[in-house]
């Protein structure tokens, strides 16, 4: 099966989950740290919307005996941008589109296990099309963003933002509260 890919997510096989992880599957499923998580028999994706967040996600699993890169590749998890795909090198996955419905306006990025038969896209509980990062992506450079975005506060675990260009709010999801 394919993982939905928005923003930049974390992709961990599952299989490196339950023989390696610290406590195993139940004990990861206890550290996940947003609405992000999807999962199938093969690979579990987590998505976030800012480097800092994923590095110290990425951290946690490395605490928990995941490696994440030895000898310049993938091991047991992989950063994939919705942008520029995978940030290390990987052997054990495929990139690509699908077309949701079948409709060529509702493209999705995904990522499968390599060789895997399965094509069903899994996506976050209540995740829809409709204004998702698939939909509406935006994206701006940390040295930029202070030029663009003036920060208005911390909401539901989303930092909120007015966006001096449109003078509209836009929403950055984090993993814990902004300081």
């Amino acid at each position: 099966m394919a993982v939905l890919i928005e923003g930049i997510s974390v992709i961990i096989k599952r299989k490196s989950i339950e023989e390696k992880y610290s406590g195993g599957w139940d004990s990861f499923l206890n550290c996940i740290p947003n609405k992000t998580f999807c999962y199938d028999d093969e690979l579990v994706r987590i998505g976030f919307m800012v480097p800092d967040d994923v590095k110290k996600y990425i951290n946690s699993l490395e605490e928990n005996n995941l490696t994440y890169i030895e000898k310049g590749r993938a091991i047991d998890l992989v950063v994939v941008d919705q942008l520029r795909n995978s940030i290390v090198n990987s052997n054990w996955i495929e990139i690509g589109f699908i077309n949701l419905d079948d409709d060529l306006d509702k493209k999705v990025k995904c990522c499968k296990l390599k060789d895997s038969k399965l094509n069903q896209l899994l996506t976050p509980d209540g995740w829809q099309y409709d204004g998702s990062l698939s939909n509406q992506f935006g994206f701006i450079p940390n040295a930029e963003i202070h030029k663009s975005l003036k920060y208005l506060r911390n909401e539901n675990g989303y930092d909120v933002y007015l966006n001096i260009l449109t003078n509209k709010e836009v929403y950055v999801g984090r993993t814990k509260k902004s300081t």
